[in-house]
């Protein structure tokens, strides 16, 4: 079964940076379309960033410009390269398969960014 682990996460101050990362245990990880998401306190999780099998990226509206999101197929890792951080992106971050997370969650990895 696929295990999700997310990595990276802490508290800065805006206008700082972040890089996460997830580690994706299980075989075929180059065959899938992978994503980050994010659920704020009090909120539904919501899309943020994908990369396709290929490399195509899409961005939510909110972090474009500002995160990007590479992968590592020999690692079996997805990266999440956050700058220009602002309070309404605090946030538990996770990664799935995209466009529909099939894959059991992982535990997230908690940001904070304090104004």
């Amino acid at each position: 079964q696929v295990q999700l682990v997310e990595s990276g996460g802490g508290l800065v101050q805006a206008g700082g940076s972040l890089r996460l990362s997830c580690t994706c245990s299980g075989p075929a990880f180059s065959a899938y379309d992978m994503g980050w998401h994010r659920q704020a306190p009090g909120k539904e999780r919501e899309f943020v960033a994908a990369i396709t099998r290929s490399g195509g990226r899409t961005y939510a509206d909110s972090v474009k410009g500002r995160f990007t999101i590479s992968r590592d197929n020999s690692k079996n890792t997805v990266s999440l390269q956050m700058n220009s951080l602002k309070p309404e992106d605090t946030a538990i971050y996770y990664c799935n398969q995209h466009p529909y997370p099939t894959f059991p969650w992982g535990q997230g990895t908690q940001v904070t960014v304090s104004s």
